[in-house]
């Protein structure tokens, strides 16, 4: 699984021309899952997110957690965060799970964030959207399990 973690002051998703979703402070991830990808990794990954200290402290440090401001995610499955393009100027999307092995973990992630952080907001599965968002810092992470 990997998760590209975005601090933002603000993001939103349009879908079919309407707002679908909007958060304000805290996280955009976007997240791909892989073939093979199982549970412990998907609960190790919300955790991750959670408890990732990528937010400032009082004393502009890098200090805090999403768990600790009490901040948001906004959750969009992301097949081609595992495009690769070693080979020519296409990518290759072999290492994203099918739409079938990637949703009930995507669904696991959502629901594992729910029980750590009060507001997860969702795109939708395997939907083309549009994500409008003011990323703070700028500040991204990547992460892989």
């Amino acid at each position: 699984m990997r998760a590209v973690i975005q601090r933002v002051s603000q993001a939103s998703i349009r879908y079919n021309n309407e707002e679908l979703s909007r958060i304000n402070a805290g996280f955009l991830v976007l997240v791909a899952v892989k073939v093979g990808d199982s549970e412990a990794q998907v609960k190790k990954m919300a955790e991750k997110i959670a408890q990732l200290r990528i937010i400032e402290d009082e004393e502009g440090k890098m200090n805090l957690s999403l768990i600790a401001k009490k901040q948001s995610v906004l959750l969009v499955s992301q097949f081609t965060l595992y495009g690769d393009c070693q080979k020519g100027n296409r990518p290759s999307f072999m290492q994203s799970a099918r739409p079938e092995e990637a949703l009930p973990l995507f669904k696991l992630l959502q629901s594992e964030l729910q029980k750590l952080i009060d507001d997860v907001q969702l795109g939708v599965f395997g939907e083309y959207m549009q994500i409008n968002l003011t990323n703070e810092g700028p500040t991204t992470i990547v992460l892989d399990t």
